[in-house]
């Protein structure tokens, strides 16, 4: 079985029955994620795998501290021995370590996963970003407003999400730029 089908395939058993709505923006997040492969060169499969995986943290069969990214790593580091790239990119995903800082478990999360090369942060930031809850494309404005509004200003995510903000935006145009380069004879990292 290869990586993304893999993945694909645990994300689904651990998400689609307990958490259906995080199971579609899962697979809207790993849809973006192919529609950079233009970018990725031979980490679009890696990508595509962190993507569908990245909130499985959430599922009541994985979550242990509350903090999904850390949750999340741990499991497919400990129980399923994953590709070590893709556990990284999971821990790290969209500025999780403002959100470690909120929880009081920023030195957790840097003492156990190393982070990923900054532009797959990114990509994946920019696929997280830019999907609704539903799976369905959204601009980074609307994503993060969407966050606030359901958590709240003052929680520990609509806190962490507003500090975020601004590398949620640069990272977005980034991965923006980096598409439209390609779009015009660039070429992948």
């Amino acid at each position: 079985m290869g990586l993304t089908e893999w993945a694909y395939t645990l994300s689904e058993s651990l998400l689609s029955d307990p958490l259906p709505r995080r199971w579609s923006h899962s697979l809207g997040v790993a849809k973006r994620a192919r529609s950079l492969s233009p970018i990725l060169g031979g980490d679009a499969e890696l990508l595509e795998a962190a993507a569908v995986l990245h909130d499985i943290g959430y599922s009541p069969a994985v979550a242990a501290t509350g903090f999904h990214p850390l949750d999340g790593a741990r499991f497919l580091r400990d129980q399923e021995g994953a590709n070590e790239r893709v556990v990284r990119l999971v821990a790290h995903h969209s500025c999780a370590l403002l959100e470690a800082e909120e929880r009081g478990l920023r030195q957790e999360l840097e003492s156990e996963f190393e982070l990923e090369r900054p532009d797959l942060v990114d990509a994946l930031l920019y696929c997280d970003m830019t999907t609704t809850p539903d799976g369905t494309p959204a601009t980074p404005a609307e994503r993060l407003d969407e966050i606030v509004q359901r958590y709240g200003p003052d929680t520990i995510v609509g806190r962490f999400i507003q500090r975020a903000a601004p590398e949620i935006h640069a990272a977005s145009k980034r991965i923006g730029d980096r598409m439209a380069d390609v779009s015009v004879g660039g070429q992948p990292m």
